[in-house]
């Protein structure tokens, strides 16, 4: 009996969960974990060492190579076979969210966003009950929390802003 795999810890859930090609025939389409995704944002568009990109997901070098050598046969086999990339599922957990107050300097984590929940700019400082605050990515940089989302009636977001983007 194989053992169970700890969940990779992913930044924000996916903006877009579908990809299909123009044109496609009803062929079978292939199902692309949330951590998969994750794992090619961090290599590959992100450049990280292996070592690095298993840190942030919070697995061993082994178990990290394991999910990339998934998703990329799964992402090569959709777009060889014309074939439609569904993003959905595994085993993950979404990251806390880390703000900075710019008024007292304290730094402070926060559970993600989720449908119903408070949103970054909604959430004053612990320490000094300021509002004016930066959300700090976890390469250090600042992104500013402002208001400027869409609250329609299905509560969704862009990715970004102080929520990371939530469906």
């Amino acid at each position: 009996m194989s053992r169970r795999r700890c969940c990779g810890l992913i930044e924000r859930e996916p903006d877009c969960q579908r990809f299909m090609p123009e044109g496609s025939k009803e062929i079978e389409a292939v199902e692309l974990r949330v951590e998969e995704l994750e794992a090619v944002r961090l290599k590959d568009l992100g450049r990280m060492d292996q070592a690095g990109c298993a840190a942030t997901m919070g697995l061993s070098r082994a178990t990290f190579q394991r999910i990339l050598q998934s998703a990329r046969t799964k992402i090569a086999m959709a777009l060889v076979e014309g074939r439609s990339i569904i993003i959905k599922g595994g085993n993950y957990m979404v990251k806390n969210r880390v703000f900075e107050c710019q008024d007292c300097g304290h730094k402070w984590e926060v559970e993600p966003c989720t449908a119903g929940g408070k949103h970054g700019y909604e959430i004053p400082c612990p320490k000094c009950a300021s509002m004016n605050k930066n959300k700090l990515g976890e390469d250090g940089v600042k992104h500013a929390c402002g208001g400027g989302h869409d609250h329609g009636p299905d509560h969704q977001h862009g990715g970004g802003g102080c929520c990371g983007g939530h469906k």
